[in-house]
């Protein structure tokens, strides 16, 4: 898999907090932020699992707060788990 050069603008604040934060890790900027993008999509993707989850169950009228309650605590502990 081949990789693709991109430039993206940041205000200086963020990329000195960007920077800081990899030279903590001892990561590159490219590193960090490559990090930070898988870790944004996985979390997206999971919300629409949920949402996705939640709508097909409301559809069917086989869902109740205490489902979502638990879908949503599951998730937390994962994401816990993960750290």
């Amino acid at each position: 898999m081949g990789t693709v050069t991109v430039n993206i603008s940041f205000k200086d604040s963020l990329l000195d907090e960007i920077d800081r934060t990899a030279n903590l890790e001892s990561r590159s900027r490219s590193e960090l932020l490559r990090e930070a993008a898988r870790l944004y999509i996985q979390r997206n993707n999971r919300w629409n699992q949920i949402f996705h989850f939640v709508e097909k169950r409301m559809e069917k009228k086989t869902i109740s707060d205490s489902d979502v309650l638990n879908e949503i605590q599951s998730y937390r502990r994962e994401k816990k788990a993960a750290k």
